[in-house]
């Protein structure tokens, strides 16, 4: 909890920045960016720090949005993992959903699983959804612990089939293990993920295992190094959008996978709510990649689950769709000769060529600097530019394609823009949302060079730049409120489900988290269907009004009703204390608005309305106006842009 004279902080670590934002008390928002620390992300933490905050004003809360959890699924450099599955059910991980990685591309493989079959253990037990049909003995469990500990394991995930209704069985083999090895960490499914689906639940589980060592090992360390500068330990972002304590963090590692993502799109919805919209595509576009995400009536769109690194985690999550395209994004030639961006990125070392410590391969910033729409002079106080360099190094991929300097650096960007633009329809139009209808809200680093780019792409006529736009994600993080998800499984129809028994299962589950503001919902679908929609329910409502409200969410989602009967899966809570509240108001300094294009920067900014084409450098950013558009400074900061003909 903070105080009257407590600051309160975010930190995201990117790529490429580690941005840093601080809310003083007098309502002033203090921004920082330093280069990312890839080798250790806790020094670029204490870097912007150092850069952002005042000793003499004490932090009361630092919340830090990470991308550890993604990089060691992208890497696959977690821990050492055995799992423990029911006897002829251990290929789950293997056998997934039966589905090919690739409809058309009979090529592709799914990646392979977090753990090897020679350490899945078998588990001599099997429980039906009526009940114990092989019970788990005593002598099963010593033959099981006996093979885990000869496995060597860094950590144990116990996944045994329909833990979701009764547990018992994950949890006497969970108490052996602990009480055979003192000490070794050991993950039970029914604990991080109590509902249907063993696939989903045993893979969700696992990356749970997966993570968490690396992730306790890192808070640990940053906490360590916080406490020891003065500093609190810090609160981490999850992927649902709310902030947990470090120390609970560690122990939930797989809801950290879309931290700093999750941190973007909750400033974004601020930004909306005070522009007085509410909804919007949103783009974050960093050093290393892009993130599109949908916010709806006001708050960023969560969803039951998703697919990571090639890694199922069926735990709420803020809806992103990543992409490898970014600021670093390189620019290369493929076999056939055709100009290539990405995935491969520059990162934060050596970084684009521009930036002078050591890259070679000309990267998407590259590009943006050699068509003027970034100033060398105006880019920040991070990293200075070499814009000969940039140049040098477009020119020499432009002989090999045998195209002018310029042509090439545009198509850079156009190469760039196309996938981005997929992101963003994949996340809207194969939702059923219609882009043209809402506003492209831009932030990250590159967000607001692209934004014209991609709503041209998408028919959009309207874009806001946020206030604080190059570090928008570091000031959702320091707003974001804190937040603790429970959940458990129901399996049953609607209409059998009465206002008493509803009741008693909220008040289970309010038992299990506490926050001031309190929200449960059901998932629920139509009986047969294999996916479910989640519907708010409250205290003494009954299964009707449930199913009264699935189907008035499914007709607007899908355009459809059906006739089967609605059958509840799951029940969920949501418990959170608001967090931080922020004011955006217009800062008309010339720091605030500082004009490349020939407009006078020496003062107060007066200028009201901006035609394209023209670059207008932020504070920890840059804007590009495109062709046909127009940018006009907002009441609460940052600019709106809209099409000439709109």
């Amino acid at each position: 909890m903070t105080t009257g004279t407590d600051r309160v902080a975010g930190v995201d670590v990117g790529g490429t920045f580690t941005d840093g934002v601080a809310l003083a008390p007098d309502g002033r928002i203090v921004a920082a960016k330093v280069l990312s620390t890839p080798e250790d992300q806790g020094i670029g933490v204490v870097g912007v720090l150092d850069a952002l905050l005042d000793a003499a004003i004490p932090v009361g809360r630092l919340i830090h949005g990470t991308t550890v959890v993604t990089n060691l699924l992208l890497e696959r450099t977690g821990a050492r993992v055995v799992l423990c599955a029911t006897e002829g059910a251990t290929d789950l991980l293997e056998l997934r959903r039966q589905d090919r990685a690739s409809l058309y591309d009979l090529g592709v493989q799914h990646p392979a699983p977090l753990v090897p079959p020679e350490d899945v253990v078998p588990v001599p037990e099997r429980r039906t959804p009526e009940g114990v049909l092989r019970p788990l003995t005593a002598e099963g469990l010593a033959s099981v612990v006996a093979a885990v500990l000869a496995h060597e394991p860094e950590i144990v995930v116990v996944s045994l089939l329909h833990a979701y209704a009764d547990d018992a069985h994950e949890q006497a083999l969970a108490a052996a293990l602990r009480a055979a090895c003192p000490g070794l960490e050991v993950v039970t499914s029914a604990d991080v993920l109590p509902e249907i689906r063993e696939y989903e639940r045993t893979a969700t589980a696992v990356a749970e295992g997966y993570a968490r060592p690396r992730v306790m090992r890192y808070l640990e360390g940053l906490s360590s190094r916080l406490l020891a500068s003065g500093r609190p330990a810090p609160a981490v972002m999850t992927s649902g959008g709310g902030m947990r304590p470090a120390a609970d963090a560690a122990r939930q590692a797989a809801s950290l996978a879309l931290s700093g993502p999750a941190g973007g799109i909750v400033g974004a919805a601020a930004v909306l709510r005070a522009f007085g919209r509410h909804e919007a595509l949103t783009i974050d576009i960093g050093g290393t990649s892009a993130d599109a995400g949908l916010i709806l009536d006001g708050e960023p769109l969560v969803e039951p689950g998703g697919v990571v690194a090639g890694v199922p985690i069926a735990l709420p999550r803020v809806l992103v769709d990543t992409v490898s395209a970014g600021g670093g994004s390189i620019a290369w030639i493929d076999d056939g000769g055709a100009l290539r961006v990405g995935p491969r990125s520059a990162g934060a070392r050596p970084g684009p060529v521009a930036f002078g410590r050591g890259g070679t391969e000309p990267t998407v910033t590259d590009a943006q600097i050699v068509l003027g729409r970034i100033a060398a002079h105006r880019f920040g106080g991070a990293v200075a530019l070499d814009v000969d360099a940039a140049s040098r190094a477009i020119t020499a991929l432009a002989a090999r394609l045998g195209a002018t300097t310029e042509r090439t650096a545009e198509a850079i960007l156009s190469i760039a823009d196309a996938e981005m633009a997929r992101a963003l329809r994949r996340v809207s139009v194969e939702r059923g949302i219609d882009p043209r209808d809402g506003a492209l809200v831009a932030f990250g680093g590159g967000g607001p060079l692209h934004a014209c780019a991609l709503a041209d792409a998408l028919a959009m006529r309207t874009i806001i730049v946020p206030p604080f736009a190059g570090v928008l994600s570091a000031l959702g993080l320091a707003i974001a409120p804190e937040r603790r998800e429970v959940a458990m499984a129901v399996l049953r129809p609607a209409r059998d489900w009465t206002a008493p028994e509803i009741a008693a299962a909220c008040e289970r589950l309010a038992s299990r988290a506490e926050g001031r503001e309190r929200r449960w919902s059901v998932r629920a679908r139509y009986v047969g269907q294999g996916h479910e929609l989640e519907v708010p329910v409250t205290p003494g409502e009954d299964g009707s009004a449930v199913a009264a409200r699935f189907a008035e969410t499914h007709a607007a989602r899908y355009g459809f009703t059906l006739p089967q009967a609605v059958e509840c899966v799951a029940l969920r809570h949501i418990a959170s204390d608001p967090g931080a509240v922020v004011t955006f108001t217009r800062d008309r300094s010339a720091a605030a608005v500082d004009l490349v294009a020939g407009i006078d920067s020496g003062g107060p900014a007066t200028v009201e309305a901006v035609p394209g084409p023209r670059s207008l450098a932020l504070p920890d950013a840059t804007l590009w106006v495109g062709r046909g558009w127009r940018a006009t400074a907002l009441a609460i900061g940052g600019w709106r842009l809209d099409r000439k003909d709109a």
